[in-house]
């Protein structure tokens, strides 16, 4: 393989992810906190880690655990103090390790102010920060139709109905995230300033960019082919993933990123795309382009779940596999792009029970390997909490325990449209107890006995990595 030779620090860096709500509670209050983050930097140094991601910890309803913000420039309380997290990245720099922070840019919380302004009638200035439409029209009934057939991610429309101003909003998320509208340069600007400029200003080194490829709409947002007849709602990436003005929002975000830094300070972003052809994974993260260092591909992580619907399992191969993950890095051959390497984060199950084998005889021996595979392949590492000591998922673990929204809106869609008792709502089970999110969102070491470090001392396997090549 060909690489050009740019050195960076985040190309040789090895990246912890923590997930606050379990990674350390501080105060025995249930929850995990900043603090709590704090008081493991020293573990987290000794692990050989250069950098920090941190998953959303600003104020929010916590609807999607985070991932729907109330206020970009405040700490949830029950994480702590705007002061906890400026010692946390304080602390993190005097032992050497960046930190980067989740940029949550595609939507907010509806209880974010902009949108409150901009839902509390059709004439206020914000009103078209977001997407909204009238009704398609009215079923019998008088319920108003969505203006389009876009299916949630979550399970349902992607459209909420608001009673005060008769007209819908769009959230391809949950229902309380509305998405921004990216075409209004002024709502660009503002959610640069807050979430961008506020966080670079206290001195964060870069930005995990969550949903990156998702704020560039399809002008219209016209309906999207029928591939499911039996249920109301389709699959609208098409017209919102990769869309097109994506690129341009990413270089003005970059440019903006510039002037919020002293000069000769690095910042790393890696954006999460997830989907696409090798064009696109080039387009985003060319050197020269400026806009993501690197990004996240989804097709190994995915492997084995349907392209039709997640929650339905297929067979698939070790060859299968071994594409899908190759698909990661392969498209950077004699380019000026780069690329990670990770198995797990807050969004997937864990490695261990699902590449390998989690039970007690080989949980160990699986995780190595898996670890061994990571660090030996071309791109930035990435660690989830836990995956160090091998977590596995967690056991027979009822619906209605069930925390994650994509778990329990999948869930209510299916009840709905197929029914409890359905071959539906079977397959959803059975991929629920392997793939579910809840899966590595579970407390920190909660389900490890005799916890073993399956990762060796992580410092310098980039080097060691680049210098092999």
């Amino acid at each position: 393989m060909t690489i050009i030779h740019n050195p960076k620090w985040w190309k040789e860096a090895t990246i912890y992810q923590i997930y606050p709500a379990s990674f350390k509670d501080s105060n025995n209050d249930g929850w995990g906190d900043l603090a709590g983050i704090t008081s493991k930097l020293d573990y987290i140094k000794e692990l050989g880690v250069d950098a920090i991601w941190v998953c959303p910890f600003y104020d929010s309803p916590q609807e999607d655990m985070g991932y729907d913000i109330a206020n970009y420039e405040k700490v949830w309380p029950r994480y702590g103090t705007s002061e906890d997290c400026f010692q946390m990245i304080e602390e993190s720099h005097k032992r050497g390790i960046k930190v980067i922070v989740d940029l949550v840019i595609n939507h907010c919380s509806e209880e974010h102010e902009w949108f409150k302004e901009s839902r509390s009638s059709k004439t206020n200035a914000k009103r078209d920060w977001f997407f909204w439409k009238p009704p398609k029209g009215y079923e019998i009934d008088g319920t108003p139709i969505p203006p389009n057939n876009w299916r949630s991610f979550f399970g349902g429309s992607a459209w909420k109905y608001d009673e005060n101003t008769e007209e819908f909003f769009l959230h391809v998320f949950a229902p309380g995230q509305p998405d921004f509208n990216w075409e209004n340069k002024e709502c660009r600007q503002a959610i640069y300033d807050s979430s961008v400029g506020f966080w670079l200003r206290h001195n964060v080194d870069g930005f995990r960019i969550d949903v990156g490829s998702m704020y560039s709409k399809v002008e219209g947002l016209p309906d999207a082919s029928i591939t499911d007849p039996t249920v109301p709602y389709q699959d609208g990436t098409d017209f919102f993933v990769n869309g097109p003005r994506i690129h341009e929002y990413h270089k003005e975000m970059r440019q903006y990123m510039y002037t919020q830094i002293p000069e000769g300070k690095e910042i790393m972003t890696v954006g999460e795309v997830g989907i696409g052809n090798e064009k696109d994974f080039k387009d985003y993260t060319s050197s020269k382009e400026e806009e993501f260092n690197m990004m996240f591909n989804f097709k190994h992580t995915s492997v084995g779940e349907s392209p039709e619907f997640k929650y339905e399992l297929i067979p698939f191969t070790l060859k299968d596999f071994k594409l899908a993950l190759a698909e990661s890095f392969l498209f950077i051959e004699g380019t000026d792009c780069w690329s990670t390497i990770y198995l797990e984060n807050h969004d997937q199950p864990r490695s261990v029970s699902r590449f390998g084998s989690d039970s007690p005889e080989w949980r160990e021996i699986s995780s190595k390997m898996l670890a061994t595979l990571i660090i030996s392949l071309t791109g930035t590492v990435f660690i989830y909490q836990g995956q160090e000591l091998g977590m596995p998922n967690f056991k027979n673990r009822k619906i209605e325990q069930i925390k994650c929204v994509e778990g329990t809106g999948t869930y209510g869609a299916i009840k709905r449209d197929y029914g409890e008792d359905s071959e539906k709502m079977k397959k959803f089970y059975e991929a629920l107890a392997l793939i579910s999110r809840d899966h590595g969102r579970t407390p920190f070491l909660g389900v490890v006995k005799s916890p073993t470090l399956v990762f060796p001392r992580m410092r310098n396997h980039g080097s060691i990595l680049m210098n092999h090549l």
